[in-house]
């Protein structure tokens, strides 16, 4: 079955122009390079305004249409599937096995970027399995806590569709970093209470955040950058040093380049706080979510969902 499956994602790279070699079915040093060009030709892709985006997430259980455009897609890249638009055992053993060979996170789950590497336009900055593993290593915990936890707490992407990592300004940090910077917040506060206030708000959304962020930047750098919180996970740029990061601006230009640096922020977030290093090794959900996400967390159910995805991913791993 895999070799079928690679033999497919040849055929499909020596259509796009990016694969030369013979169509064999062993996943080689060719294969990889041609691959890599396909993703790196992913910006003038997205330049074109070439995008695919299912209309929700698919997961075991699921039916209708949606279901169905997957397993023909599955079955177009070399999985023996029947058509019936149920989301069954066979259809998420055949998305785990795909995503097993792409190299993206391996949860059975299908959402933009499954979806996206199967329609053949990837996003090159994604979450990869590989990382997952690393980072469940560095923190001795299985991996389906992490999944889980990403599950819960990555929002989906960690970029926007412009390529720029996902950000959130708070205004009210801005105050607090600018007065650690010697800097007088109250001129900046009566004048842009939009970007400096001693309460949450202001926010504007999605990459409208960016023009409050460049706003903040015209006050003070290195605090507006502080003030943001970045990626996946939402890491507050002022935790750069805690992080073991040479400056706000390294941490920022790493959370540029992908999503496993996303989830290497988070990793040393969780290893530099004992308390919440040892909650997830127990696998304390309430007391984890509780720690992560502040008062919130129970009106949210952080660590109800969090345990309900571990369950699930938990039970998953030892039924396929």
């Amino acid at each position: 079955m895999e070799r079928q499956v690679i033999k497919n994602i040849q055929s499909d790279l020596k259509d796009l122009g990016f694969y030369t070699l013979e169509v064999d079915g062993f996943w080689g040093s060719g294969s990889q390079e041609a691959w890599n060009s396909l993703i790196n030709d992913y910006e003038n892709l997205l330049a074109t305004g070439v995008r695919v985006e299912p209309e929700q997430i698919l997961r075991r259980g699921d039916r209708g249409d949606h279901v169905a455009e997957l397993q023909r897609e599955l079955k177009r890249v070399g999985h023996n599937l029947k058509v019936d638009g149920d989301f069954g055992p066979s259809t998420e053993r055949a998305v785990k096995q795909f995503q097993k060979l792409v190299g993206i996170v391996v949860d059975g789950v299908v959402g933009e970027k499954t979806f996206a590497v199967l329609k053949g336009h990837a996003y090159p900055e994604s979450l990869t399995h590989n990382a997952m593993k690393r980072a469940a290593n560095k923190l001795e915990v299985p991996i389906e806590a992490i999944m889980a936890v990403s599950e819960v707490e990555s929002r989906g992407r960690g970029f926007f569709t412009n390529g720029l990592p996902a950000i959130l300004f708070e205004r009210h940090i801005m105050r607090r970093r600018l007065v650690a910077y010697t800097v007088d917040p109250t001129p900046y506060m009566q004048k842009f209470p939009d970007i400096v206030n001693s309460s949450p708000g202001g926010y504007l959304g999605g990459l409208k955040e960016y023009s409050r962020l460049e706003e903040a930047k015209s006050i003070h750098t290195s605090a507006a950058l502080e003030s943001a919180s970045w990626g996946c996970y939402q890491i507050m740029g002022y935790h750069w040093e805690r992080l073991g990061y040479e400056s706000v601006e390294e941490f920022v230009y790493r959370m540029k380049l992908d999503e496993n640096e996303h989830l290497e922020a988070f990793t040393r977030f969780i290893l530099t706080d004992s308390e919440l290093h040892n909650a997830l090794k127990r696998l304390d959900w309430v007391t984890f979510a509780k720690l992560y996400n502040g008062p919130a967390y129970a009106k949210n159910q952080y660590d109800f969902k969090m345990a309900k995805a571990f369950k699930r991913l938990t039970e998953e791993s030892v039924s396929v």
